[in-house]
């Protein structure tokens, strides 16, 4: 008896819609990376990216806990001498709804090729409104 091994060429692709309207943050980017991963697919294997394609709806209208709405930091650096830039949740939730979900999202996949190549499959939308309806063909969370 021989061990099946998974190839590129063997991995089916499901696209999936999440509406992220009141929910968590840190729950509904769980989810969301689990999806992108694939671990949630009987074939998983960590060498290869055996994730789905995942559609988020509503991203300017989730949640965060606590007092995290006005504590949450979010930093960047432009590289240059004095380009770093802090900015709260209630400000980046206004000017990049997507950016919050992406950030979060980001941090829970691997820091290497592969989860480059995992997050390309993440498609943010602040609204109801998305390109997708082919593709997902019904798909509802």
């Amino acid at each position: 008896m021989s061990t099946n091994v998974l190839s590129a060429k063997d991995i089916k692709r499901d696209w999936h819609l999440i509406n992220a309207k009141d929910q968590v943050l840190g729950r509904i980017a769980t989810d969301i990376a689990t999806k992108l991963m694939g671990k949630n697919k009987p074939n998983f294997v960590p060498y290869l990216d055996c994730g789905d394609f995942v559609v988020v709806t509503n991203a300017s209208k989730v949640k965060v806990t606590g007092n995290k709405q006005t504590q949450k930091v979010y930093f960047r650096h432009s590289g240059f001498p004095g380009g770093d830039t802090r900015e709260t949740f209630d400000k980046l939730i206004k000017r990049k709804p997507e950016e919050v979900i992406r950030h979060a999202v980001k941090g829970m996949l691997p820091k290497s090729k592969l989860g480059r190549k995992m997050i390309k499959k993440l498609f943010i939308f602040p609204g109801e409104q998305h390109k997708f309806e082919k593709q997902l063909g019904g798909a509802l969370r």
